[in-house]
C-alpha cells in the first residue's frame, strides 16, 4: 500500500479568534507565515495557501525549508 502523504509536509497552524470576527492564523515553525479567514474552514484553507507560497519563496531564495520536528503546545495558565 502506498501512502498518499509521500512528499507532503505537515505544519501546525494556530487559529486565534479575531476581535472583529473570523480567525487569524500563524504557523509557528514558519516565522512570517500568517493568514486569516472568516470561518475555521476558510482560515485553514488560507493557511494551506500561505504555507505553499511561503515555502515556494524560501525555495526560490535558496533558503532551507523548516520541518516541524515537535508540535507546539498550548497551555492554559491561570493567574
Amino acid at each position: 500500500m502506498v501512502s498518499v502523504n509521500v512528499g507532503k509536509r505537515r505544519y501546525t497552524v494556530v487559529l486565534t479568534p479575531d476581535s472583529e470576527g473570523g480567525y487569524m492564523v500563524t504557523v509557528p515553525v514558519l516565522p512570517g507565515c500568517f493568514s486569516q479567514g472568516a470561518t475555521v474552514e476558510e482560515a485553514i484553507e488560507h493557511a494551506r495557501e500561505a504555507i505553499e507560497c511561503h515555502i515556494a519563496g524560501l525555495e526560490a531564495d535558496g533558503e532551507p525549508v523548516p520541518e516541524e520536528r515537535e508540535r507546539p503546545m498550548a497551555v492554559l495558565v491561570e493567574v
